[in-house]
């Protein structure tokens, strides 16, 4: 617990119950100190001699329950390969917008509806600490678009009545489901010769997923390079599925933007 108290989160939850059952999704580590894997678990429970059974859920309720747009989501950001190129003849609204404004609005009369419906980033901005309640204060900007991102000074940001005016990022919305969401991709996500390029020198100072990414690239630049790759794209693929009716995206790098259009429909 905030990484300093404890042995092993893991470890701990073997000994504190008799039967200790892991929901895994190997593709939602999104922070270089994230342990839960398939392979960690099965270390500490053979350690500790434990009986181990695996079992895979075939069917989920994310995204209007369509396995397709999942799987689309991965194939467009090159997690795995799969048979979804386009979303044609799935069940689920996916709209890309040339402009972040726009987007905004968009989810904003979403939210309307049942307020449901909230906008999340990558962390490519700063979020200064002395700014964090100040809803006036504009955290991102891309042009003339000016948003802060969610107020630290309150726990209850998803339902609030008007928080759907300020954005959210992967630490303030995973485990959360909304009915529409609106992604805004950063710059450390580019499409270049026709593939997905990661880059962690883009987010923010004060993003604590790739602490210490510095200190193994130093050491080891392929190693900080895959692990950076993996963590950013698992945030994207996390935020693209929070939205249970719906997703629309912007991108602030031209070509992934143009790139997602060709493969929509």
């Amino acid at each position: 617990m905030f990484h300093n108290l404890g042995e092993n989160q893991i470890k701990e939850i073997i000994h504190a119950s008799k039967c200790s059952v892991f929901f895994i999704d190997e593709n939602q580590r999104v922070t270089l100190s994230d342990i839960g894997s398939v392979a960690e678990i099965k270390r500490w429970a053979f350690q500790q001699k434990a009986e181990v059974y695996e079992d895979e859920l075939v069917s989920q309720f994310r995204c209007n329950g369509s396995d397709g747009y999942l799987a689309w989501v991965d194939n467009m950001l090159e997690i795995r390969e799969t048979a979804n190129t386009t979303l044609e003849g799935i069940d689920y609204l996916f709209k890309v917008f040339d402009d972040p404004t726009e987007m905004h609005n968009y989810i904003v009369e979403k939210n309307r509806e049942a307020n449901k419906a909230r906008v999340l980033a990558g962390y490519c901005w700063e979020w200064p600490k002395k700014e964090q309640n100040n809803a006036e204060y504009p955290d991102i900007v891309i042009g003339e678009y000016r948003r802060s991102w969610n107020l630290g000074n309150t726990q209850t940001w998803a339902i609030d009545q008007n928080s759907v005016e300020q954005v959210g990022c992967i630490h303030t919305s995973q485990g959360l489901e909304f009915d529409y969401v609106g992604v805004i991709i950063g710059p450390d996500l580019r499409y270049e010769n026709g593939h997905i390029v990661t880059d962690y020198t883009k987010r923010a100072s004060s993003d604590q997923s790739v602490k210490g990414i510095k200190k193994i690239a130093k050491e080891n630049p392929k190693k900080a390079e895959k692990l950076a790759d993996e963590i950013i794209k698992n945030t994207y693929r996390t935020l693209l599925t929070r939205g249970m009716k719906g997703c629309a995206v912007y991108c602030c790098d031209e070509g992934l933007r143009e790139y997602i259009k060709s493969i929509v429909d």
